[in-house]
């Protein structure tokens, strides 16, 4: 099992949170709340982390989990035109090939952009690490036609996942 090169067990609490604060976009409450559970050495497995970051997240109220949902930009969206991402999103976002939309393929991720957020009432998540512009706008059409309580849960799944890629990195 992959471990952090910085034990998570060794960090006083304002370590952990600067450390793992952004793991989920603009929501450091998840990793107060895994301090404030308690860290051990069994925390400072990769995978042990994020099911345990995952777990917070699922026994969040339905607004704080709208919250984080909403935390998260659109993707090929007007912040990352502004460069108004953080760090991490203009990573995934430009190793996705995002920054190389044509502009043909940005005016069709500002519809389904608009579209989605029209209809669910959220922007649309995915974890495009390991993916490509094409393969995100397929995502875009397939999931569109989703009842809102399935998009809201495939769109938590998606933020785990991402948080999953970011602890990776760490």
């Amino acid at each position: 099992m992959a471990e952090f090169k910085k034990r998570p067990s060794s960090m006083d609490k304002a370590t952990f949170v600067e450390t793992f604060g952004g793991v989920y976009e603009h929501s450091p409450w998840v990793a107060e709340a895994i301090w404030d559970m308690g860290i051990t050495p069994v925390h400072d497995a990769i995978e042990t982390l994020a099911d345990c970051m995952a777990k917070v997240v699922e026994s969040a109220d339905k607004q704080t989990k709208m919250t984080l949902i909403n935390a998260h930009p659109d993707l090929a969206g007007k912040a990352a035109v502004r460069g108004e991402l953080t760090a991490a999103s203009t990573t995934e976002q430009s190793g996705a090939g995002l920054g190389d939309c044509t502009s043909a393929e940005f005016e069709k991720f500002q519809a389904y952009n608009d579209a989605y957020k029209e209809k669910f009432g959220f922007p649309f998540i995915k974890a495009v690490k390991n993916s490509n512009r094409h393969e995100i706008i397929a995502g875009f059409e397939a999931r569109i036609g989703n009842d809102p309580d399935q998009e809201f849960e495939t769109a938590l799944l998606e933020i785990d996942e991402i948080a999953r890629f970011r602890l990776l990195e760490l």
